[in-house]
């Protein structure tokens, strides 16, 4: 019998040891969150991360469907309460950083701000799926707020996703993109075009949330991961993509 429980114990230990933690990010998080992960590992070398990358929306839609996933990122605080409320997460939601929305372009002047959109150059305006993508969604009450959607719906593309809005400006598929400001930080992004950062007073909050995925046994180290994420370790790396943090 005692034989029986210890290699019992030690089945549990492995496991332990060997246990993945899968997230599912906003996209605007592809390169801050990818860096935030190599120094994790340093601290934690046995753990195994992956990261999906997606729109909030398309992220939680996954989620709801049973999705093998143990730590939401979402660009919003509204998605995780929506998958709280059906049941599908433990622990509370935390703010874990406030995203800056900005314009980026790789052939207009975009230091005019919303106005650099009446050149007539504009002929395509990348934003990502207001109904998926939070990012996307400031972006139209942005231009509603200033009277502009309407007139300029009919030269909007929408993207799936922010991280391939902010491509579609990048490679010349639109003229400009609204986009996070973490995805313009690159050296790529910012030798080839220009950003033009809109005051938070503008629009909304864009307040990003997390929270652990209920499965079918506790995520010891997915819990562990999201606390190192809201710890001040990860502050310098926040805010060198653009980031504000809660205080």
């Amino acid at each position: 019998m005692k034989k029986i429980l210890l290699i019992f114990a030690l089945n549990i230990s492995v496991m332990a040891n060997a246990q993945t933690v899968n997230v599912a990010a906003a996209a605007n998080l592809r390169y801050v969150l990818e860096e935030i992960k190599i120094a994790y590992l340093r601290t934690s070398p046995k753990t195994k991360i992956n990261i999906v990358y997606g729109s909030s929306g398309t992220l939680t839609q996954q989620i709801s469907n049973g999705a093998d996933y143990d730590l939401f990122m979402s660009a919003d605080d509204e998605f995780p309460i929506i998958l709280k409320k059906k049941g599908f997460t433990y622990g509370p939601m935390r703010i874990y950083a406030y995203g800056k929305l900005v314009l980026y372009s790789t052939s207009v002047n975009v230091k005019k701000g919303l106005a650099a959109l009446n050149d007539p150059k504009v002929k395509k305006i990348a934003i990502c799926n207001p109904v998926t993508a939070p990012y996307g969604k400031r972006s139209v009450e942005l231009l509603t707020k200033h009277g502009m959607y309407g007139p300029l719906k009919s030269k909007i593309v929408v993207a799936d996703n922010i991280s391939e809005a902010a491509q579609y400006a990048y490679t010349g598929n639109a003229d400009v993109a609204f986009v996070a400001l973490s995805l313009t930080l690159t050296p790529q992004m910012k030798e080839k075009g220009e950003t033009y950062i809109f005051s938070q007073s503008l629009y909304a909050p864009i307040c990003q949330g997390c929270i652990l995925i209920k499965r079918g046994t506790v995520n010891t180290k997915a819990a562990k991961f999201m606390k190192y994420l809201l710890s001040t370790a990860t502050k310098s790396i926040w805010e060198r993509f653009g980031y504000s943090l809660p205080k």
